[in-house]
């Protein structure tokens, strides 16, 4: 079994969020395996049943069994029980781990999520890190990291999963949740975020696309954010006013899943070609993103775009006003012609170190960016 990064506590209640598919029912099995654990699983849809009609028998279950610990999985399900694990929890001191693939519904039935009586954590679809010597490049690039897809040797096999789960989550997230009134349209909208992805999100373009007007498609963005799908990278600004004018990029959670909902994934990935160029990018700002997570760094997270649209790709807010701007490349040579509006654009923002994280094994130095491979690249910034 993989070992994963995320450091879920020994004495205290807990939530575990993460998309569907991304581990944490196989990661909380293990943690309390040979323990005694009451496990309930709500997508089990004769447990749901039972706590729906009689949530109270939540109360007669622990007292014959009398666990050390309460695993509810996929408790955006029946939000409703988060009111009486919440009285558990004070009353009697019962431990809790609580998973979720969606934040939607936990923030309707309970606005709170237990006030801190249970601590948040995340997890993700694999780290190159996690994986160690199992890990490829290749694969994470044409066909994710989600545990299924590692564990699946044949190629047809990697994509009929892929398009399954853009399928489940459709069925399961969406229309089993009734967050939308029409699928159609945002089944359309699912594709074009997915080629979409990681550019600069246009509202008016991609409502003009998809048939529906602008509010909506800020809407689908919303859901996919809430349903752990992807996430927003805002634009760069010192202000906090102007953060908000700017438009932001969003980034799917897995590059599998953009090629499955892009509808891609017979297409092989050349490395040179921009296809190539992007899933690298993409890559890289989800391994960043998920070790920011797992380290628990409060490090925040934005792209840079120029009027003449010269772009820094990352530019990372750390500790004490410090800043670091990170231009990604796919290349396994790089040379300064490929990085001389990164080295100009990044001169300007204050107190910052400038990276290059690529292929290149080679170390390398040009005017003040410093160009690592991409592994040594997350180690200098201190996620390793």
């Amino acid at each position: 079994m993989v070992n994963r990064l995320v450091k879920l506590p020994e004495n205290q209640s807990f939530f575990l969020f993460g998309p569907r598919g991304s581990g944490k029912t196989s990661l909380l099995k293990a943690r309390f395996e040979g323990k005694n654990v009451l496990f309930l699983d709500l997508l089990n849809p004769r447990i749901e049943d039972q706590f729906r009609m009689n949530p109270e028998s939540l109360i007669a279950q622990i007292s014959a069994q009398k666990p050390d610990w309460v695993v509810i999985d996929e408790v955006q399900k029946l939000p409703r029980i988060l009111d009486l694990v919440h009285l558990l929890i004070e009353e009697k001191k019962q431990k809790f781990a609580l998973t979720g693939s969606s934040a939607r519904k936990l923030k309707r039935g309970s606005a709170n999520l237990l006030a801190g009586r249970a601590f948040m954590n995340h997890l993700f679809p694999f780290s190159a890190l996690e994986l160690g010597k199992q890990f490829s490049l290749e694969q994470a690039l044409s066909f994710g990291l989600l545990p299924k897809v590692q564990y699946l040797e044949n190629t047809q096999d990697k994509i009929d999963f892929l398009e399954s789960y853009a399928l489940t989550y459709l069925k399961e997230e969406i229309q089993a949740e009734q967050v939308i009134r029409r699928i159609d349209p945002f089944r359309q909208f699912l594709q074009v975020a997915a080629q979409m992805n990681g550019k600069i999100i246009n509202y008016r373009k991609i409502a003009r696309d998809v048939g529906v007007d602008s509010t909506t498609v800020q809407n689908y963005f919303s859901i996919l954010e809430d349903t752990l799908i992807g996430f927003y990278l805002p634009s760069y600004s010192k202000s906090i006013r102007k953060r908000q004018r700017e438009a932001p990029k969003f980034y799917l959670f897995d590059p599998g899943i953009v090629r499955a909902l892009s509808k891609n994934l017979d297409v092989k990935l050349k490395p040179g070609n921009y296809a190539y160029g992007d899933a690298f990018e993409h890559f890289v700002i989800l391994e960043i993103f998920k070790l920011i997570s797992y380290c628990k760094k409060r490090w925040d997270i934005s792209y840079l775009r120029t009027k003449d649209d010269a772009e820094i790709d990352l530019i990372i807010e750390v500790s004490q006003g410090k800043t670091i701007c990170i231009e990604i490349k796919s290349s396994d040579n790089i040379r300064e012609n490929d990085l001389a509006k990164f080295i100009e654009i990044s001169k300007d923002v204050p107190r910052s170190k400038s990276y290059c994280f690529s292929n290149d094994l080679g170390p390398k130095n040009f005017s003040h960016v410093q160009c690592l491979h991409w592994t040594d690249g997350l180690k200098e910034i201190g996620l390793v």
